[in-house]
């Protein structure tokens, strides 16, 4: 059929015939809108479809605590409006999952508590609303683990134990675990998750994704339910650098709502979309810090996979500086870390009004409802009553940390520092004892600097392995090259095999 056929078949919103059904594993951004353009997808196709693989997988990951009951009508209405207009947003009828903790209208907003259930925001998160104004729809929200405590495990009062859908007795990492799982699983397009210290790249990791964990100041927290917000950021999970860095363009810039995001003006390029080069590895200069590859403390597949990683990025033309060190830092020290989960979260209970089903944390805690293995932190954070720490920007020991880092940066003439995202493969379901190997806590979180985990391949036994890559302030555009560019020189991403296309309907 020739591409006026299709364009004429298009414009009255029917695919031909003998088209095969669009397969949505592993399917891009790029390979949907195409599908649109061509005639042979709907939104409205698009949206049942992965609804239909929901009700058919999520029985054994646990992915989704609600699902969004006006999103087939939100497909109609873009299907409409591509009719009549034959122009796609940047996201137009792309399906996205979102993290409990992101306000969302219509739709409960519990960060994983039993205690805020049936609690809905009066709008949508900053980061929720610029998704949909560029054309995405919500399919629903995802499991966490409560209030974003844990970066290891995803479970939660209100929604129970997200699997990993590459070995579903092992845990797909705290807390952003339903965004990572269902995303994985092709159970949507892109996601949002959220990253005090871990828990974007953390998931990413574990699960064979992209995540990005942007320059503290350059995405707003509006509307996100806090850990510490001081260290929070929210941003993209998703299966391929492009779709990852798709969502950044469209989230990234400032909202007065948040006074940090002051700091991205003339710190933003026009499109972050310009940097996906694959040829971005030639000449970049990446520093290797061997701290996190210790043979005695890295799981040997891990160390393998990064140390392939490593000679893949030379042969792409990086000038790699092995090792890379940053003098005058110790990535142990508690002391940078500042308990403000109170002094934030009470702030964001305010701001659902006297309706909230709770109203402090005070009142969380004296509900009981939550799940056990956080009393201990809710009790701590509720009995904290020092004053709260300034952001990274003001507070002196985060100022020093970052200028160590930068300072090594500089010096070394890097352009991004690589290590393995976890020293260890996702755990089992229930074992708190083996290591776990969180590489992420430290040198991004409490610098904020920009931060990509990128799949690195799989151990033996099929777990997935990434790396992650850390640049200057303010420093996406380079990273987003290093990133993309080792993508694809490697493609190293698979899907989980047990999650592959639905059988035909009838068959």
């Amino acid at each position: 059929m020739n591409r006026i056929a299709l364009l004429l078949l298009a414009l009255v919103g029917c695919a031909p015939e003998s088209s095969p059904p669009f397969d949505v594993v592993e399917a891009t951004v790029d390979d949907i809108h195409t599908a649109f353009f061509e005639g042979r997808l709907t939104s409205r196709q698009l949206v049942e479809t992965y609804l239909a693989r929901i009700d058919a997988f999520d029985d054994s990951l646990n992915a989704f605590i609600v699902l969004n009951p006006d999103a087939l009508a939100e497909a109609d209405r873009l299907d409409q409006e591509y009719r009549e207009t034959r122009q796609m947003r940047p996201l137009h009828g792309i399906p996205i999952v979102v993290k409990d903790n992101y306000d969302t209208a219509g739709l409960q907003t519990t960060a994983g508590s039993a205690a805020l259930e049936g609690s809905v925001p009066p709008d949508d998160a900053y980061q929720v609303r610029k998704l949909k104004e560029a054309g995405a729809i919500v399919l629903g929200k995802t499991n966490m683990a409560e209030w974003a405590f844990s970066p290891y495990v995803t479970v939660s009062s209100i929604g129970g134990t997200t699997h990993n859908p590459y070995d579903l007795t092992r845990v797909p990492a705290g807390s952003s675990g339903g965004t990572a799982a269902a995303v994985a699983a092709n159970l949507g397009v892109l996601g949002l998750g959220t990253d005090t210290g871990n828990s974007i790249r953390g998931p990413s990791g574990h699960n064979a994704l992209v995540g990005i964990r942007s320059t503290m100041g350059l995405t707003s927290r509006d509307g996100i339910v806090p850990l510490y917000l001081r260290n929070d950021i929210g941003g993209p999970m998703a299966r391929t650098v492009t779709d990852a860095v798709r969502v950044l363009d469209i989230i990234a810039g400032e909202d007065p709502a948040d006074p940090i995001t002051a700091r991205s003006r003339g710190n933003r390029p026009e499109s972050y979309n310009d940097f996906l080069d694959a040829d971005g590895l030639k000449g970049a200069r990446i520093g290797v810090f061997r701290w996190y590859l210790r043979p005695d403390s890295t799981h040997p597949d891990i160390l393998a996979n990064t140390e392939r990683a490593v000679a893949d990025m030379r042969a792409a033309g990086a000038v790699i500086v092995d090792p890379f060190t940053i003098p005058g830092i110790n990535l142990y020290d508690e002391s940078i870390w500042c308990e403000v989960f109170q002094h934030d979260v009470n702030i964001y209970l305010a701001s659902r009004g006297p309706d909230a089903p709770v109203n402090t944390l005070a009142d969380v805690l004296a509900s009981g409802k939550y799940d056990p293995s956080i009393e201990d932190g809710l009790q701590h954070a509720v009995d904290w009553d020092q004053p709260p720490c300034p952001d990274l920007f003001s507070h002196e020991p985060n100022i020093v940390f970052r200028n160590a880092v930068v300072a090594a940066m500089e010096g070394a003439q890097l352009d991004a520092i690589v290590y393995p995202t976890w020293s260890w493969p996702a755990r089992k379901i229930g074992d708190l004892e083996s290591p776990a190997g969180d590489n992420s806590q430290m040198l991004s979180p409490q610098s904020g600097l920009p931060a990509i985990q990128v799949p690195s391949g799989f151990t033996g036994d099929g777990l997935p392995t990434g790396i992650t890559f850390v640049g200057g302030l303010f420093g996406e555009p380079e990273l987003i090259r290093i990133a993309y560019s080792y993508e694809q020189a490697t493609m190293r991403r698979r899907p989980p095999q047990v999650f592959g296309p639905l059988p035909p309907v009838g068959s």
